[in-house]
């Protein structure tokens, strides 16, 4: 876990040291959105959950960049007294390509891992059990829309997939975490 955040402090130096010297190479994204469960949770069903996301990305190749990010996204458990928040780090790669001769409106896909955990919590907020981070993956699509002095209106879709273990009254668990995310990002090219 250490050298984890270590190493995003690193890239986030690299970043920030590098922003003057490599003009229109860098990206940052806010991306909120709602996440729709695609498995239950034991024999009660998960709600419909949301939550956000917070990236950065160099491009490295003309249409293709590498990101690096953070995200929460909360699930509430339907018929239960208890609640789940998924947090951690995002980590891939996206293409970014013009749709024809267009200049203002592009297709977006990306690929790549996540690193996440899993805290189940009851009503009244208490942390009940922690999973601790493990890989899971994700791909999503979208489409870019420009809107001028390098911002940009991001609309995608994707699919995560993370597996935890969790422990509920003295019961262990295997969550399987699946579902798929709606969200609109806005975009900045520094």
């Amino acid at each position: 876990m250490k050298n984890l955040k270590f190493l995003l402090v690193i890239l986030m130096l690299i970043v920030f040291s590098s922003i003057t010297l490599a003009q229109n190479k860098w990206s940052a994204e806010f991306r909120p959105g709602v996440d729709f469960p695609t498995e239950d949770f034991g024999d009660s069903n998960i709600k419909t959950g949301f939550g956000f996301e917070v990236t950065f990305a160099y491009r490295f190749m003309e249409h293709l960049s590498g990101y690096a990010g953070w995200g929460y996204n909360t699930f509430t458990i339907e018929d239960t007294d208890f609640d789940f928040d998924e947090t951690g780090y995002t980590f891939g790669l996206q293409f970014i390509h013009p749709i024809g001769s267009s200049e203002n409106l592009s297709y977006l896909l990306r690929a790549g891992a996540i690193y996440n955990h899993l805290e189940l919590e009851d009503n009244d907020g208490d942390l009940i059990d922690d999973s601790g981070h493990g890989f899971g993956w994700q791909v999503g699509a979208g489409i870019e829309y420009n809107l001028g002095n390098n911002w940009s209106l991001r609309p995608t879709i994707r699919y995560r997939s993370l597996s935890r273990d969790l422990e509920v009254e003295d019961t262990p668990l295997n969550v399987d975490l699946n579902y798929i995310s709606f969200g609109l990002g806005i975009s900045k090219t520094l």
